[in-house]
């Protein structure tokens, strides 16, 4: 199994590694710091370039949920990489910082507007989350919160609790759409002091002032229960 570097530092630019295989569906490393697609949040883009200067440029990263492989997809018409390669594994990290700042602050919208979630999408520019809720949330409180919040520039901290802990607590799960990772003994959970905690296994930023000027966007009606707020990073 690959050892995912991103679960404890989301700061972990590049790392060395060993190519265990590659195939058409992508590279598997024995470590990485490439985030793969998973909880809205897209997977890394990069390069693993090895010990003679071939460079490999890596479009997405994926997990094979039939294998549990952890697949750095190459471009199109990139050098071939086979197993034992020795390569140092590097990731786009200006792409990733503001994938970070996104999710980061689609928690804090969920301190914000009590409602479980139905749906994300996490970009660099834009960002939307889905809550399931009958009136529409107030635009102008939502942007005057998140203000705040950013403004106090408090810290996040990734926690871990058992499984049995979670099914003790199932307020803390706040998504209808997708089930925390459960059965492998603990689970991952991301917290903003004082302000929001709940199962994610995405990258943060380490406190919420890096998020900077947000802009709250459209808030639409995508049916009964189900309303989108959509969000704007502003530099």
């Amino acid at each position: 199994m690959t050892e995912e570097i991103f679960r404890d530092d989301a700061y972990a630019r590049t790392c060395e590694a060993r190519v265990v295989s590659a195939d058409e569906a992508g590279i598997e490393l024995d470590r990485t710091v490439f985030y793969y697609n998973s909880g809205g949040q897209p997977g890394d883009t990069g390069t693993l370039t090895t010990q003679d200067g071939r460079a490999v440029e890596i479009t997405d990263c994926r997990m094979d949920r039939a294998s549990g492989r952890h697949l750095h997809v190459p471009a199109e018409g990139a050098p071939a990489l086979a197993a034992g390669d020795a390569v140092t594994a590097a990731i786009d990290w200006d792409r990733r910082h503001r994938l970070m700042r996104m999710h980061t602050l689609l928690h804090l919208i969920c301190a914000v507007v009590d409602a479980e979630i139905t749906g994300c999408q996490i970009g660099e520019e834009k960002s939307r989350i889905d809550l399931n809720t009958e009136g529409k949330p107030d635009k102008e409180l939502i942007q005057s919160k998140l203000d705040e919040m950013v403004a106090r520039d408090l810290p996040t901290e990734a926690q871990w609790i058992t499984d049995a802990e979670l099914a003790a607590k199932p307020d803390l799960v706040k998504t209808m759409s997708v089930a925390p990772p459960t059965g492998m003994g603990k689970v991952r959970l991301m917290a903003v002091e004082g302000v929001d905690l709940q199962p994610c296994g995405g990258t943060h930023v380490a406190r919420i002032g890096e998020i900077g000027r947000v802009r709250v966007g459209k808030i639409e009606n995508k049916g009964k229960h189900n309303r989108r707020i959509n969000v704007h990073l502003e530099d």
